[in-house]
Parts: structure tokens; sequence; C-alpha cells
């Protein structure tokens, strides 16, 4: 509530100056001075974490799958979960493509933007062979200082790997300190966003008094898509899966599943709704227990369906909105890295934030673009999260399915 009374009160003041004081000094002098400094400082505090979290995030949530002794269950929940995942990401992506909400932007923000974009890094090149090239990074460190951030990605998903993989007590000793650096990045991203309502409405303030009422109206478009592909993936492709693969009826399933899917609502946390998804899966789905407790506690870190599709969403629209044009290779690796993403992504309030920064800088989008949305991120991450637990709970229909130790309906659950 008070992002979204920042953004109130900081586009409402950038409208009343941009109606009555458009181009006059004073106005230059207090954006040039005051909300813009105050705006890139609190960018720039997200961005400071990006590389952090990314690294953190996605070695241990790869680390902790156990590679080598999971079996069947653990090849059966990751394979749902990228297939899924993948056609999160595709909804996502057609819907920007077909609607294209960040298209038709006023003369006043198409020059802002080109400023930015002028000054973003240069965008990762369109050939196949280079993007394949790209991806293995001679040294990560020199790749994370200079914003290669798909081989930084890729490096940090190795290294995942190789502790999946390596079983021993240094490599455990290693990925507690690794999660420990995760936990302190996100204390430090907690702080970071208690300045968001000032961050915020001066983000807001700058934008609209330089541009006017037009921004937000793409605002307003880019909320309808997230919302309009949040839904059809978990009433349309939810319901199908479980229909064909399942062979449950998808109505009961969602009335069985209510009570996980409100608290996710209302929590913005995939790791807050663990238990009571637990809850459902054992009192109301009546699944395997050694199913529900793996699928589901692995889902709250690696099965973000909901996530995958809101960053594809949002980098696809910030481009558009910035005149990037991404062609069909560039928007795979995104799709790409979205859904490895959809694997490290805290499933805490806010936590895609630093990976979409890390994305846009990987197109040439400025990162500092994120600030034009985080005023509507909170109403957009609860939906998010309904969708993300709703996909936990799927794909352990789904595996229990495989697993052929389903109890009846009419089970009583020991």
């Amino acid at each position: 509530m008070r992002i979204l009374f920042g953004l109130a009160i900081g586009s409402a003041l950038g409208l009343a100056c941009n109606a009555l004081a458009s181009g006059s000094p004073w106005l230059a002098a207090v954006i040039r001075y005051g909300t813009e400094p105050i705006g890139t400082v609190f960018i720039r505090a997200l961005l400071m974490l990006v590389t952090p979290i990314v690294f953190s995030a996605m070695a241990v949530g790869i680390g902790e799958l156990d590679l080598k002794h999971l079996g069947k269950l653990g090849i059966r929940t990751l394979s749902y979960t990228v297939f899924v995942s993948s056609i999160a990401v595709v909804i996502g992506l057609g819907l920007v493509n077909l609607l294209r909400p960040g298209a038709g932007v006023s003369n006043e923000l198409i020059e802002h933007a080109q400023q930015a974009v002028a000054a973003a890094p240069k965008p990762m090149s369109g050939s196949p062979v280079d993007l394949l090239v790209a991806i293995v990074p001679s040294n990560p460190l020199q790749a994370a200082a200079s914003g290669d951030m798909l081989g930084f990605v890729f490096f940090s998903l190795l290294f995942g790997v190789g502790l999946a993989l390596t079983k021993s007590a240094a490599t455990e000793a290693l990925k507690r300190g690794i999660q420990g650096l995760f936990e302190v990045c996100m204390t430090l991203i907690g702080l970071v966003l208690r300045l968001a309502p000032l961050g915020v409405g001066a983000l807001m303030f700058t934008m609209t008094a330089r541009v006017g009422f037009s921004i937000l109206l793409q605002l307003a478009a880019y909320v309808g898509v997230v919302l309009l592909g949040l839904s059809l993936h978990l009433f349309g492709v939810y319901s199908l899966l479980l229909r064909l693969v399942a062979k449950r009826p998808p109505l009961a399933f969602f009335r069985d599943i209510r009570l996980a899917l409100a608290t996710a609502f209302s929590t913005a946390s995939s790791n807050a709704t663990l238990p009571t998804a637990l809850h459902v899966a054992d009192q109301h789905l009546r699944l395997p227990r050694h199913v529900s407790r793996f699928v589901l506690t692995a889902g709250a870190t690696m099965n973000q369906n909901g996530t995958a599709l809101f960053e594809g969403v949002t980098v696809l629209f910030l481009a558009q909105v910035y005149g990037v044009e991404l062609g069909w290779p560039q928007q795979a690796v995104v799709m790409i890295i979205c859904v490895l993403a959809g694997i490290g992504t805290a499933g805490v309030p806010a936590g895609s934030l630093p990976v979409i920064a890390m994305i846009l800088g990987l197109v040439g989008v400025p990162a500092e673009a994120i600030g034009l949305l985080l005023g509507v991120d909170r109403l957009l991450d609860m939906c998010r999260t309904t969708v993300n637990v709703g996909g936990d709970l799927v794909v352990a229909v789904l595996v229990a399915r495989d697993e052929e130790s389903v109890a009846p309906p009419d089970a009583v659950v020991g």
C-alpha cells in the first residue's frame, strides 16, 4: 500500500507539473537535482545485489536437486517443471507480440527512451552461432563485471550442477555458505525495498513530468497483458494437464486447493504458502506423502511458472517501450533464461526483480526501466504467486499419477 501511495502521489504531481509547467527551467531543475537522482540511487541499490543473488539462488536451487540420487521422482518433477514453465513463457511472449502493450508511445517518451537506450549495455547478438558461443564465458568474474549475464547465468547453472553431483563435507559447507550469501542478499533487498515508496514516487514523477499521461496508459496495458497471461495459464493450461494427463476433473481440483491459492494471493510468497500447500495435498488431494513433500518443497523454489511468465512479459514490454526490437533468436534466449531463472528465483515477495534487471541489461534495455513497474508489482506479485503455488500442486498431482500411487478420492489419509 505504501508503494501504491508513492506511485499515486508521484504520478499525480508529475502530471500536474507536465500540464502546468512543461518545459520550464524550475521543473527541469527539480527533476535534474531532485527526483531523478533519488530514483537512480534506488534502482542502483537494487542492481547492486543482482550478481550475488543470481549466483547464489541458481547455485543453491540446482545444487539441492541432488541429481545423482533422486532417481525417477526427481527426473519427473524436473521434467514437468521445465515443460510447464516453458508453456508459461511462450504464452507470455505470444501475448506481448500479439497485443504489443508497449507500442504506440508518445514522441516525448520515445525521445527519452532513445537517450536511455544509447547509454544502456550493448544488446546480445542475434546470430544463433554468436549466442551459442556467448553462453560459455572465458572468465565468469569478468562476465559479471562487464554485464555479460548470459555467460554468468551459465556459470551459475553449471556450478549448481557441480554442487549437486559432488557429495562431501566440504561441498555441504560450501552450499550452506552460498545459502547464507543468498539470505543476506535477500535481507538487503528487503531493506532497499523499504525505500520503495520514495523511490517509486520519484521515478514516476520524473517520467510523468516529462512525458505526461501516456506512460500510465502503457502501464495499464502491461498489467492487463500480465493478468491475461496468468489467467490463461492457471485456468487453461493447468486444466488441460489435469484432464488429459492426470485424469482429474479441473473444477474439483481448484475447489480442493482454494485454501492454498488464497494463502498464496494474500502472502505473495511461495515459501510462506508451503505449509498450507502441504496440508491441502494431504487432506484434500490425497497425494502420497513422499511425493507431495518432495515436489512441493522443491517447487517452492524451482517451479515458478507464474514468475517465468511475468518475467518474459516484462522484458518484452519494456523492450517495446524503449524501442528495442528483439528478434526470435533473442526472444528464444529470453525464454530459456526465464525458465532457468524460475528454478532459482526466491519464493518471497519481489524475488523476481533482480532477475528481470539482469535480463534487461542482456537485451540492451536500461535496467532502470524496471522502476516504472514497481508501483504495480505488488498486485502482480500476488497474482503470479497464486499461479506458482497452483503449478506446484498440479506438478505434484502429475508426478503422483506417474508413480501410480495416488489414493482414491474417498481414501482416508493416515
